[in-house]
């Protein structure tokens, strides 16, 4: 029998297992692995999997596995958990190597604060076909691909049925996508539903989804006037009652400087016999 040592975190709702493998070689195959150890009942239980390896580049290099065990780009709540976690032995500033890039993180006590990458592929108001009815969408991909839709109440939304149509819809083969539901609060805040590929369920709270929601949100107050102003910082209510916060400049349509803020939390480290 062979023994992991896993530490799990959470970051705002989203729940994920860290495995430390910068000191020695991973001898499993993770992604069949993270199947079993996101398991809500018969194994740890998580969103997904984070697997710490070392980067020449970076402080840590991280590989992120989905609960299905498919491997992602991105992922911000799974790197604010990261930066969260190595800075308990490390200074307060952490580099992460992703697929999506470099991220640059902030931690303060129980808030980190991460440097997104740029956002990319931008599409606003379009119409998908589903079900033989039109419904208007938007696009980003923020690290990884997220269709936004504006609601007037995302309670009435069944973000199961719709999001399961919306990840799998042909637009977006053969990759899929993320799909979240807003509801505009003020001209600051928003709720946030969303249903994630990879665990593809509504998960509590999703870092790219929320950045994704902002910097939507705020696009369409700039097209339709509400705003003059090119600094925003959008309060995103999440699914788990936590409140993260994101901050970025548009200039001319161009998305800049791009920052997720929220608390992380370590909730228990221990032994998985696999």
């Amino acid at each position: 029998m062979s023994t992991l040592i896993f530490t799990k975190a959470v970051a705002s709702g989203n729940d994920f297992i860290i495995i430390d493998a910068r000191n020695k070689a991973a001898r499993f195959n993770f992604k069949d692995l993270t199947k079993r150890l996101c398991h809500r009942t018969m194994g740890i239980g998580a969103d997904g999997l984070l697997l710490l390896e070392k980067s020449k580049k970076a402080d840590v290099r991280m590989r992120i596995f989905n609960a299905d065990g498919s491997e992602a780009e991105m992922c911000g709540n799974g790197a604010r958990c990261v930066a969260y976690f190595v800075a308990q032995t490390k200074k307060n500033t952490v580099v992460i190597d992703t697929k999506a890039g470099i991220i640059k993180a902030q931690v303060r006590n129980d808030t980190v604060q991460i440097n997104m990458t740029q956002p990319r592929y931008v599409k606003i108001d379009f119409s998908l076909m589903i079900n033989q009815h039109a419904l208007k969408v938007n696009f980003i991909n923020t690290g990884v691909p997220h269709v936004v839709i504006l609601c007037e109440d995302v309670n009435e939304i069944d973000v199961a049925r719709l999001g399961r149509l919306l990840r799998y819809h042909r637009r977006f083969q053969p990759a899929g996508t993320n799909i979240n539901f807003i509801e505009p609060k003020t001209l600051d805040e928003v709720k946030v539903r969303t249903y994630e590929r990879g665990v593809e369920k509504e998960t509590l709270a999703c870092g790219t989804g929320s950045v994704a929601s902002a910097i939507v949100y705020a696009l369409k107050l700039k097209n339709t006037g509400l705003v003059k102003n090119d600094n925003f910082s959008i309060f995103v209510d999440t699914a788990s009652g936590e409140q993260l916060k994101v901050n970025f400049n548009i200039v001319q349509d161009a998305i800049r400087n791009v920052f997720l803020e929220g608390k992380v939390k370590i909730i228990c480290q221990g032994e998985y016999y696999a």
